[in-house]
């Protein structure tokens, strides 16, 4: 198959078919990577008990936390090489293609000693009980080994993603979380290493992903092509990549500050809550992988018609892919609310695991759809190249109301309730934010373009 083959032009012809096409593997990429998750914790509850899920889901939202400011750099990457490849600037697309590279993997090194010497004081930090620390601050040491791999995969495919190619990283992800669910067997059924042998089968796993995605860009002809010798930081780029992903990254970050409260907030109902909790949170990332499948394609057809001055089209692109991610939230959050129970039941047989789980499920799966709207929206905004707007909304907006909420509301009625309650409210007013910021920023784009024109 031809490199054309994969690719997707964003820039001419109908948008929904295309639109469709670049984000179905996409939706597939992460849901398959969230099944292979599930099999982590689904495993880890099974035979290593409650106590081991918790631990495990005591470390998402830190290690979201840590991670996030790193990853959004490479929608850095995704934005400036979409930019270059639909104006067609190959070398510009080169240069930016190797540094991308070579900065994942200095984050990668820099995210594994941040991870693993502050792994047992950041978990402290945030009250995780001491029936699941030791297990907790385990996970994560072993998990943060796997970060230079990891980056090196995400930038990978967010340099593939910049050209419509979405295809490969899915089938690359395919096989990495195939080896990663039999080492999981293996080690914590096997081997009986517990919340040990889970972190180990992520490292490895992502080991390959990483592999993978590099022999791909190697093989790759034109400006994609990617070599070893070529590795360095073309300072210019590098400064375009941080002005674009470091607030992506920050905003990142910002969120995952709130969803740290909110976890410690939910640490102190105990081990139980804190299980079901966790359960449920797997099952809302299959929704919000399948919405942010569209908030991705949103960021590379709006950058790439950016770069060929197709105006009109990011805002054909913003409406069909506001459309697609309502649909798409709607559809799945009521589905997995109608067989809540039933999903559940996968991660744990605990019948108060299940009921606290089902709490959740309850307020966030109905308003779900909120969510993939905001970050679509998101998508549209940092595309046509503002970064720091949206980073400040989130600051001021989601993430401004959640920490609030969790100050003021939720001591006048401490129940899990009142503490879920924080996300529906937090997106819905940020998401209205942020309309008015792309209705701002698109006019603006309109006026330049024409007055160019002129």
């Amino acid at each position: 198959m031809t490199k054309k083959s994969y690719e997707i032009d964003m820039c001419s012809g109908p948008l929904l078919s295309k639109i469709l096409i670049f984000s179905i593997p996409l939706m597939l990429s992460g849901i398959l990577q969230l099944l292979f998750n599930a099999a982590d914790i689904i495993v880890v509850g099974h035979y290593s008990g409650s106590e081991a899920l918790a631990a495990v889901g005591a470390t998402s939202t830190l290690i979201n936390l840590l991670v996030n400011v790193f990853m959004g750099l490479s929608v850095g990457s995704n934005v400036l090489i979409a930019h270059f490849y639909g104006a067609h600037q190959d070398k510009e697309v080169s240069e930016t293609l190797h540094t991308s590279i070579l900065l994942s993997i200095l984050c990668g090194f820099i995210l594994l000693i941040i991870g693993f010497v502050l792994a047992k004081p950041l978990l402290l930090m945030m009250g995780t009980p001491h029936d699941v620390l030791s297990a907790s601050t385990l996970y994560m040491q072993i998990y943060f080994i796997g970060m230079p791999a990891m980056l090196v995969y995400n930038f990978g495919s967010a340099i593939l993603r910049a050209i419509g190619d979405t295809k490969r990283p899915l089938y690359f992800l395919l096989a990495a979380g195939v080896v990663n669910v039999f080492l999981n067997l293996y080690f914590v059924i096997g081997l009986h290493m517990g919340v040990a042998g889970v972190a180990l089968a992520t490292v490895l796993s992502q080991c390959i992903s990483a592999g993978l995605i590099l022999l791909c860009l190697m093989h790759h002809p034109g400006s994609c092509h990617f070599e070893f010798s070529k590795l360095r930081l073309h300072t210019n780029k590098v400064g375009r990549i941080l002005r674009i992903g470091l607030p992506a990254g920050l905003q990142g970050a910002i969120f995952s500050i709130s969803n740290v409260l909110i976890q410690s907030s939910v640490n102190s109902f105990g081990s139980i809550a804190m299980a079901g909790n966790t359960a449920t949170a797997n099952v809302e990332g299959f929704i919000y992988t399948s919405m942010n499948a569209f908030h991705q394609t949103t960021l590379s057809f709006t950058s790439q018609n950016l770069g060929a001055k197709k105006v009109d089209r990011i805002g054909k692109t913003l409406i069909l892919c506001l459309i697609c991610v309502a649909l798409v939230g709607t559809t799945m959050g009521l589905g997995c609310l109608t067989f809540g129970r039933q999903l559940l039941g996968f991660y744990s047989s605990d019948p108060k695991v299940i009921e606290y789980g089902l709490l959740r499920m309850n307020i966030i799966l109905t308003t779900y759809a909120a969510c993939g709207v905001m970050d679509v929206l998101v998508g549209s905004i940092r595309g046509m190249g503002y970064s720091i707007m949206p980073m400040l909304v989130s600051l001021l907006g989601a993430c401004g109301i959640r920490i609030l909420w969790i100050f003021t509301i939720f001591p006048l009625n401490r129940t899990l309730t009142t503490l879920y309650l924080s996300y529906p409210i937090s997106w819905t007013i940020t998401a209205l934010i942020h309309l008015i910021c792309f209705i701002w920023c698109y006019k603006k784009l309109k006026k330049d373009c024409s007055t160019v024109s002129v």
